[in-house]
C-alpha cells in the first residue's frame, strides 16, 4: 500500500451517477493561486529574469509535458519553466543560454524532506494527480502533476493552454491580455493553446504511458486519483466544459480528493 501525504487516509469525494452534470453546481469553490512567473524560449540572457523578458518565438519539438514550476534547490537560483518545453515545442534544448535562462526539470527540484514523510499513513493510492485549472467561462489552462504517494516525489507533469471553442476570437484575445499578458506569456499561450477535446486526448495518452489509465478497462483511474483544493475543478468546471465543448464526461474525473475535505476531517475546522 503507498502513503499519503496526510497523517490519516483520504476519502473521494464523488460525481453522482444520477444527476445532470450540465452546470448543476455554480463555481463557488475557487482555488488559491499563487503567481506564477511562467516563461517561454527567450534569446536573451539575464541573471534574474522577469516578465517582460520573455519574448519568444514559437518552436517545435517532443519532450515531456510539464507545467510552469519555479526550480527551489538550494544549491541553484530558481529558473522560471519553459512553457514552449510543456507543450512539446520547444527547439532550443542544445541553446545552452536558453538553457541558463529556463529549466526544464522542475521534478528534481521539488524533493520533500524525509521527516515529512514520518508520519504518513497508508493509502489506497500509489499516485496522486494534482490538478489546479484555469479560466472561468471556458478552461484556459490544464496543468496535472504525478506525485508518488511513497515518497511525496513528483514523476511527471503534464501541461497544455486551452482554446475556448464558444467565445469570438475579439473576446479571446480580451481575455488572454487580461489574465497572462501582465505575466508576459499571452504570446506562448497563442501559440500553444489547442480545443479542450483534444487537451482530453492528449492527456489520455500521457494517462496511459504511465500506466494510470486503460481505455479498454471501466474508464476509471488504475491506482491513482485526482487531488484539488475545492471541489469547482472537477465537480463543476470539467463537467460544464465538456458540455460546451460536446464531449462526454470522462468516467476518471467522476470522483477525487479534496484536500480542503482533508484539512476539515483532520484540524476539524475550515481552511483559511
Amino acid at each position: 500500500m503507498a502513503s499519503a501525504f496526510s497523517a490519516f487516509r483520504v476519502s473521494l469525494s464523488r460525481i453522482s451517477p444520477f444527476r445532470d452534470t450540465r452546470f448543476s453546481y455554480p463555481a463557488t469553490l475557487a482555488l488559491a493561486h499563487t503567481k506564477r512567473i511562467m516563461c517561454n524560449s527567450s534569446h536573451s540572457v539575464s541573471p534574474s529574469p522577469s516578465p517582460s523578458d520573455f519574448s519568444s518565438s514559437s518552436s517545435s519539438s517532443s519532450s515531456p509535458s510539464t507545467f510552469s514550476l519555479m526550480e527551489t534547490s538550494e544549491n541553484a537560483r530558481w529558473r522560471p519553466m519553459c512553457l514552449y518545453y510543456t507543450h512539446g515545442k520547444c527547439t532550443k534544448m542544445d541553446d545552452p543560454a536558453h538553457l541558463e535562462i529556463f529549466n526544464h526539470d522542475c521534478s528534481k527540484e521539488l524533493r520533500v524532506a524525509a521527516a515529512d514523510l514520518e508520519r504518513k499513513k497508508s493509502q489506497e493510492f500509489n499516485f496522486f494527480l494534482v490538478i489546479d485549472l484555469e479560466g472561468k467561462v471556458e478552461i484556459l489552462e490544464f496543468p496535472i502533476l504525478i506525485v508518488d504517494a511513497k515518497t511525496m516525489e513528483v514523476v511527471d507533469l503534464f501541461h497544455r493552454f486551452v482554446r475556448p471553442t464558444k467565445m469570438s476570437e475579439q473576446a479571446i484575445n480580451k481575455y488572454i491580455e487580461g489574465k497572462y499578458g501582465e505575466l508576459g506569456v499571452d504570446r506562448v499561450w497563442h501559440d500553444t493553446a489547442i480545443p479542450f477535446k483534444q487537451v482530453v486526448e492528449e492527456f489520455e495518452v500521457w494517462l496511459a504511458e504511465h500506466d494510470l489509465w486503460d481505455k479498454d478497462t471501466d474508464g476509471g483511474l488504475n491506482d491513482a486519483a485526482f487531488v484539488t483544493c475545492g471541489n469547482w475543478d472537477i465537480k463543476t468546471k470539467i463537467p460544464e466544459q465538456c458540455v460546451v465543448s460536446n464531449i462526454n464526461l470522462p468516467p476518471y474525473f467522476m470522483e477525487w480528493i479534496n484536500l480542503k475535505d482533508v484539512y476539515l476531517n483532520f484540524y476539524g475546522r475550515e481552511m483559511t
